[in-house]
């Protein structure tokens, strides 16, 4: 399947969930906020959330400072 990732396009196993794609990306165990067709997912809904073609998702990772 294929999803916008941060305006990109991107091409996906069907079923990928959104820890699935932090994992892909080889951000976890980082802090990251995943925004998906403009909704905000929780973190303890990464595992249960499932992505769909033509889904629109941004990931922010933070970065410290001071």
């Amino acid at each position: 399947m294929r999803i916008q990732l941060n305006g990109e396009p991107l091409e996906l196993a069907d079923g990928q969930t959104v820890a699935g794609l932090i994992a892909q990306l080889d951000l976890v165990g980082r802090r990251v906020a995943v925004e998906l067709n403009l909704d905000i997912v929780p973190r303890s809904q990464h595992a249960s959330t499932v992505l769909a073609e033509g889904d629109r998702v941004e990931v922010v990772h933070a970065i410290g400072g001071g």
